[in-house]
């Protein structure tokens, strides 16, 4: 489970990528808190919790360039209602 949560953050990182002008340490820092955090998903022993993934995939929704498609097989969270 935890290699296809993986997968998952890295087809949205891709995806987000290729559709705007920002490096993996600027989109780590901003999506997880954390610069490093793309980098240390490929790095053997090291891991997330449940939590940090779906913090990371609800910033990657609300941060989603319009003109670009959503991952496929990766499920989007709910978009979040605004507040008055």
């Amino acid at each position: 489970m935890e290699e296809e949560l993986r997968q998952n953050l890295n087809r949205c990182l891709a995806a987000f990528m290729a559709q705007r002008d920002i490096g993996v340490a600027t989109v780590g820092r901003l999506a997880a808190g954390d610069w490093r955090f793309f980098d240390r998903l490929g790095e053997a022993g090291k891991t997330f919790t449940a939590r940090k993934y779906d913090e990371v995939i609800d910033w990657f929704s609300e941060n989603w360039p319009a003109n670009a498609v959503w991952p496929e097989g990766v499920s989007r969270p709910k978009q979040k209602a605004p507040t008055s």
